[in-house]
């Protein structure tokens, strides 16, 4: 089949940008990075670009199609030459161009390493000759944290990096939650006051776009909000992006709806609510502004408190509340039917040695 192309030529060293429109003969199961590789064996040796082990694996082929991240040895041609669009290739976003579809990915890492990724021991030595594992319930709490190949995708998509690139960004905060989240790690509460820092854990948007492109189900967005729910959890709250979760869940459980006439005063304190009183005012006047007393109380507020004491006698406070409906929406994304054998269920594999357990083995 003919496949068409048009790709972003980029020099870094003279800041020279093309678009060029290229056309190969190709199999109809090539993906994108086959097509890359034929246009640079048979028409362009100067095309450049990243590639690896060509399964999805190394996350090397990230790059963008029509301005979305996507690994090239994932992304089939056939459906697109069908349809006869001709898709733009370009470098990823938010990372310097080297040249063509090479980003320069010393940011990147330097954000990786920023937030030690790596275990601080604390658990418990099993006995002499025993090989330690931990249950799979327990490490279902970064099982999708953990599948990251750190392609860069989420990164190349965040829009809180774009305006200011000192954020950590969507892979690092991931990555740091498949840590604060192991239970073998022994220095949870201080990644968390480190990851509350200025450039950390709420800088982030929250426009989903890392989840939307990340193409192993990482969802760096849901990490970042378990990161935020266990700082909370732990008492690391003086942030004022975590005063403003704080508030939407006081607001929710006491009337059912959030009140936004009080989350200033409880987000940013007094002295910035005086200083926007005038603000304040001439919203009022246009009926931007609902009048604050008597409170609003919505018709079934009491479903609400109900959910809330309930998550609170479950005792899943934390990143726990959120990890809890994963394996269902996991369910529901891969077409799961009651009946079928569960994924997430026990007995796939081995009863393993847990250290705290021993006792009770006869």
């Amino acid at each position: 089949m003919k496949v068409a192309l048009k790709i972003w030529r980029v020099t870094s060293a003279t800041g020279d940008r093309a678009l060029r429109e290229y056309e190969v003969d190709a199999p109809e199961w090539v993906t994108l990075l086959d097509v890359l590789d034929i246009i640079k064996d048979r028409q362009d040796g100067t095309l450049a670009f990243r590639k690896s082990c060509r399964m999805m694996i190394c996350g090397s082929c990230g790059m963008r199609m029509d301005g979305a991240a996507v690994l090239a040895c994932k992304t089939r041609m056939y459906d697109i030459v069908q349809s006869g669009h001709v898709p733009v290739i370009s470098a990823m976003g938010n990372l310097p161009i080297l040249k063509d579809l090479v980003v320069d990915m010393a940011p990147f890492w330097e954000k990786f390493k920023a937030v030690n990724p790596y275990l601080r021991t604390g658990y418990e030595e099993p006995p002499p000759g025993r090989e330690f594992r931990i249950s799979q319930k327990r490490m279902n709490v970064i099982n999708k944290e953990a599948l990251c190949i750190n392609c860069g995708a989420c990164v190349s998509e965040c829009n809180a990096m774009e305006s200011d690139p000192d954020f950590l960004g969507p892979q690092a905060l991931a990555k740091a939650m498949r840590f604060v989240g192991d239970p073998r790690d022994a220095g949870k509460v201080d990644r968390l006051e480190d990851l509350n820092g200025k450039n950390g854990i709420w800088q982030c948007t929250r426009c989903y776009f890392c989840n939307e492109r990340c193409p192993k189900g990482v969802d760096p967005r849901d990490a970042i909000a378990k990161l935020g729910a266990e700082s909370i959890k732990e008492g690391i709250d003086r942030d004022m992006g975590a005063k403003h979760a704080k508030w939407f869940v006081t607001s929710a459980k006491t009337t059912g709806w959030l009140r936004e006439t009080e989350l200033v005063p409880h987000t940013q304190g007094i002295v910035e609510t005086i200083k926007q009183t005038r603000f304040a005012l001439a919203l009022a006047r246009v009926g931007k502004v609902p009048p604050p007393f008597p409170p609003h109380v919505a018709k079934d507020v009491k479903e609400a408190r109900l959910l809330y004491e309930l998550v609170q006698q479950q005792g899943r406070a934390g990143y726990e509340g959120i990890v809890q409906g994963e394996p269902a929406l996991a369910k529901l994304a891969h077409g799961y039917r009651e009946g079928e054998r569960d994924p997430y269920g026990e007995g796939s594999f081995p009863r393993p040695f847990i250290a705290s357990e021993e006792a009770k083995t006869p």
